[in-house]
């Protein structure tokens, strides 16, 4: 084995770098940090040979760039049409190439063999991946070829490298529906570092990975002109990754000069989650955070609401009841619950979280449906929305599925993650009875997306969109709970964009990699009513509340032991015996479905009508 300090394997992105000086630039990034450090090697590596057979018509490379572009992640490409006419050649060919790599096989054998030898050939203690590389790269060391590549060395190369991400696809929606079954999955090595800048917008994207001890994300944002900021000197040259890896890595390691002693910084490890422990203090249970939103007062008097902000304090005092700390719930209402308010909350929500922890979303406003454009840039999908108080039919002011998946695909799945939505899924303004649906429904040129004039009726009706993932289940419900009555919808909770692989397919890769479970985290998801029902506001004498949320409340305080399926049906039965046409559901891993709530449900039960809170919800706490 060598005894350079440093010996850097360097792979670039796209493009063919072949007698160009792209070399240079990369070099000089890391020398202007880490120059005092001696004995370092280089090794920048080309595949190009690979791609060069591959020619991509322009038709190819604009299909390519809808599937990447229009995914929900790339800052560039977040605004509703006519996202792709200005962007310049290099993103262009960049999405056709990705593309056309992710959807062969052939393609990744190839580039996966020469990965693994090129590795093995070097033997490097840092391993650089820039863009299409990082692709290149990723599907080398997580397959179960590199285990058993060169009789295992290449393995225990691997085990004492550092892995750098800059730059790169991998947590782009796209990518990792066809290339991870909608999953990114730890890998064999020392440490991952994946650098994210936010202005990149070559389709890159952040990656969460709760719980795994050999990953850390670094967030490097750099501005250029054009496609400047993905350059690879500009991510490697960054003050986060000088002051986060080169330094520290350089302390470390044998022959390192000028800088302090640094106990190490990163563990290394197998690639596998990893409860986080304190030696102060050593937890001994698990952890319990819950966020919950109300909405009454949306800007448009006729948008608003009664009983949220009520239905938000009666769950708190609920969740405090079943063993959540008042310090553990965060509340948001009325105008600081929008967009931005939202989602800031929900990292909260999901930050530091650990296997067997307890998490809770819960909302109680306005819901919609918008007709979204889809890879050819016409109408091809409905989106279920939260409509936050600053919602104006806008990806940019919406909370769909698109905004919040990344924050929980990716949790452990052994984390209990409960979504409780008291809102409509479609839109509507309706009442029951003098009962105040909980949906708005679109502006007419929204409306128009999802319609088409039929000559033979002479009558608008809806268009019919082609089903997102046809070959998702043999199961009509299992279809519709994830995409839709329609199959063309993107509903909340469900991660649907990630969920690409056929049934058949799905089957396959679980019992080839010998697994119960892969594919993107599934939360429970508890909704107040059917896809194509209303949400209903409830008048308990003068005070105002959810339906559901009433009827929730009641029986969380009512009934100890409860599965949240029967608690679904509880909640169901009690609605249709108080008159309202509105049908509760629950979808989540079977298992969990049918386990008994784990909150500590039934404590303040003393009998019918004699406990505040069972007949009537408290306000609060």
């Amino acid at each position: 084995m060598t005894t350079d300090t440093f010996r850097i394997l360097a792979i670039h992105g796209l493009g063919d770098h072949r007698g160009k000086p792209w070399a240079e630039p990369w070099k000089a990034a890391i020398e202007r940090v880490v120059g005092d450090v001696p004995d370092k090697a280089f090794h920048f590596a080309t595949y190009d040979p690979i791609f060069e057979q591959t020619d991509l018509s322009l038709v190819q490379t604009a299909s390519a760039l809808g599937k990447l572009a229009l995914s929900g992640l790339s800052s560039a490409f977040r605004r509703e049409r006519g996202v792709l006419s200005s962007v310049n050649d290099k993103v262009r060919w960049t999405a056709g190439y990705v593309v056309a790599w992710v959807e062969n096989d052939k393609f990744q054998t190839a580039t996966r063999a020469w990965a693994l030898d090129l590795i093995h050939e070097f033997k490097p203690n840092i391993i650089l991946a820039h863009s299409l590389g990082s692709l290149i790269t990723y599907n080398a060391l997580g397959h179960p070829d590199a285990l058993t590549h060169a009789g295992g060395e290449t393995a225990a190369i691997l085990r004492a490298a550092n892995y750098v991400t800059l730059g790169s696809q991998i947590g782009n929606p796209f990518v990792v529906g066809n290339l991870t079954h909608g999953r990114v999955e730890p890998l064999p090595v020392r440490h991952w570092h994946h650098l994210y800048n936010e202005h990149d917008d070559v389709f890159t994207a952040k990656i969460r990975m709760p719980g795994v001890a050999n990953f850390t994300q670094l967030l490097t944002p750099f501005d250029m002109e054009g496609s400047g900021d993905h350059a690879a000197d500009g991510y490697l040259g960054h003050a986060v990754t000088a002051g986060s890896f080169w330094r520290p890595l350089a302390a470390e390691l044998d022959g390192a000069r000028g800088f302090g002693a640094v106990n190490d910084p990163w563990k290394a490890g197998d690639g596998k989650a990893k409860p986080k422990t304190s030696k102060a203090k050593p937890e001994t249970t698990h952890r319990k955070r819950a966020l919950l939103v109300g909405i009454n007062e949306y800007p448009n008097p006729a948008d608003r609401l009664e009983g949220c902000v009520n239905d938000v304090f009666t769950m708190s005092a609920v969740l405090q009841e079943c063993g959540f700390a008042p310090e553990d719930i965060r509340i948001c209402l009325d105008e600081r619950a929008t967009q931005a308010g939202i989602l800031e909350r929900l990292e909260w929500l999901m930050d530091d979280a650990r296997g067997g922890d307890q998490r809770v979303f819960y909302y109680s406003g306005h819901g919609a449906r918008m007709p979204q454009y889809g890879e050819d840039l016409e109408p091809d999908r409905r989106t279920e929305t939260l409509v936050p108080w600053d919602f104006d039919w806008t990806s940019g002011t919406a909370i769909t599925d698109d905004h919040i998946y990344g924050l929980y695909s990716q949790l452990p799945y052994d984390l209990q993650l409960a979504l409780i939505f008291d809102c409509c899924h479609s839109g509507g303004v309706h009442r029951q009875g003098g009962a105040r649906a909980r949906g708005i429904s679109p502006p007419d040129d929204i409306r128009h997306r999802e319609l088409k004039w039929d000559f033979k009726t002479q009558m608008w009706v809806e268009r019919d969109f082609a089903r997102l993932n046809a070959k998702f289940s043999t199961k009509t419900k299992a279809n519709e709970d994830f995409f839709g009555g329609d199959g063309a919808s993107v509903r909340l909770g469900r991660a649907s964009m990630l969920r690409r692989d056929s049934d058949t397919k799905y089957r396959a890769a679980r019992k080839k990699d010998d697994k119960t479970i892969i594919g993107p985290y599934l939360p429970l998801i508890v909704e107040a009513c059917a896809e194509h029902e209303k949400s209903y506001e409830y008048r308990h004498g003068v005070t105002s509340y959810g339906a559901f949320t009433f009827c929730l409340a009641s029986l969380l305080r009512e009934l100890k032991t409860v599965s949240f399926e029967d608690l679904t049906t509880a909640a169901r039965d009690r609605l249709k015996d108080l008159g309202y046409a509105q049908t509760p559901q629950s979808l989540g891993p079977t298992k969990v479905v049918k386990a008994d709530v784990p909150w500590m449900t039934g404590r303040t039960h003393t009998g019918p009508g004699t406990t505040p809170g069972i007949g009537t919800p408290r306000l609060s706490g």
